[in-house]
């Protein structure tokens, strides 16, 4: 017998969920890049990397420019452009962690549990971010969760410790 969220995830995947998503990007794109919103888009892909809907978590939208990084030009008089070595340099950190570190700087006071991708278009890519509370009572009193209220656990998305990250980093 299939879950609601079976159901959920293979909607996701479905062509009608094309047409929505173009309708979506438009607000998408209208928005703020750290937007902060009420309830996950993707529920399924939420609840099964740790969001629960209860306070002490939030939810953020994060807006992510695609593509390489491209570096300035300085001062080259009389020397071809080609030669300058400005583009097709890589980033080494995956879109989806420099998400996660948007997030965490936008909400100083909450950690980055982790993350998932929600959608695309040629310039941008959205994840969303499940963020905790580590002083809210109710993490702090959840055996599950409380781990992150550890010092150790401060800022962990800097240190490259979110399954994005480490994935990224090649562990």
């Amino acid at each position: 017998m299939k879950s609601a969220y079976d159901f959920m995830r293979k909607t996701w995947q479905s062509p009608e969920m094309k047409k929505t998503d173009k309708s979506r990007l438009i607000a998408f794109r209208q928005q703020h890049t750290v937007e902060r919103i009420d309830k996950p888009t993707r529920l399924d892909r939420a609840r099964a990397i740790g969001y629960k809907a209860k306070q002490g978590y939030a939810v953020a939208r994060v807006r992510v420019i695609r593509g390489g990084r491209r570096r300035r030009l300085y001062g080259r008089r009389g020397r071809k452009p080609s030669k300058a070595g400005l583009v097709h340099f890589t980033f080494a950190k995956s879109h989806q962690w420099q998400a996660e570190e948007k997030a965490q700087r936008r909400f100083i006071n909450m950690e980055v549990l982790n993350s998932y991708p929600v959608a695309q278009d040629g310039r941008y890519k959205w994840f969303e971010v499940i963020l905790v509370d580590p002083n809210h009572p109710n993490i702090v009193n959840d055996t599950k969760i409380n781990w992150i209220t550890t010092p150790a656990n401060r800022h962990r998305i800097f240190r490259g410790l979110s399954s994005a990250a480490k994935k990224s980093r090649g562990k």
